[in-house]
């Protein structure tokens, strides 16, 4: 059996029925997010896995460092596929950990990859997951409609003058930012 799969984490029949008879279909609601809204205003196309998963997640970026990667492939000047290599270096040390779960869940979900990210398949996974990234339907807006996201709620700086949100609503975007 896959690791990821329909009754992932659904330990028990109570949990199966209220996970696929209730809370399946649910769109996300998600009010603590690292979304730049300038990304959603822009509806930023992602060249690669590298750039999409590791620009600006620092809950990445700590595990990254707890297994000894150079801050260079972390935060630093590296490319996206050497930054995306080390992520690929670390997600086996972070089974048990969250970031192991939705790193696999993102994959199958998203990509259709159902491999484990580690370092012998993290080449074909980049390949695979940038590719499907170089079409229109996996831009910001159509990636948050293919999540079935109905409202997210951006952290910005108290001094933002909030132009990206100015321009996500005169665009008419059907989710709540």
């Amino acid at each position: 059996m896959a690791f990821i799969h329909d009754e992932f984490l659904l330990n028990n029949e109570p949990a199966r029925r209220l996970y696929h008879e209730y809370a399946e279909g649910e769109p996300i609601l998600d009010y603590h997010n690292h979304l730049p809204p300038a990304e959603i205003a822009g509806n930023r196309q992602f060249a690669n896995l590298g750039e999409m998963w590791l620009e600006g997640d620092h809950y990445k970026w700590r595990a990254m460092r707890a297994n000894g990667e150079r801050e260079e492939v972390i935060t630093g000047n590296a490319s996206a596929k050497d930054k995306f290599l080390a992520w690929a270096r670390t997600v086996p040390h972070t089974l048990c950990n969250p970031l192991y779960h939705w790193t696999h869940l993102e994959l199958l979900r998203y990509f259709d990859i159902d491999d484990l990210l580690d370092g012998q398949s993290a080449k074909a996974i980049y390949d695979a997951a940038s590719e499907k990234l170089s079409s229109p339907e996996y831009s910001v807006r159509n990636l948050m409609r293919k999540m079935n996201v109905k409202l997210v709620c951006t952290t910005e700086d108290p001094l933002d003058r909030l132009e990206h949100h100015q321009k996500i609503r005169d665009d008419g975007f059907e989710i709540t930012v």
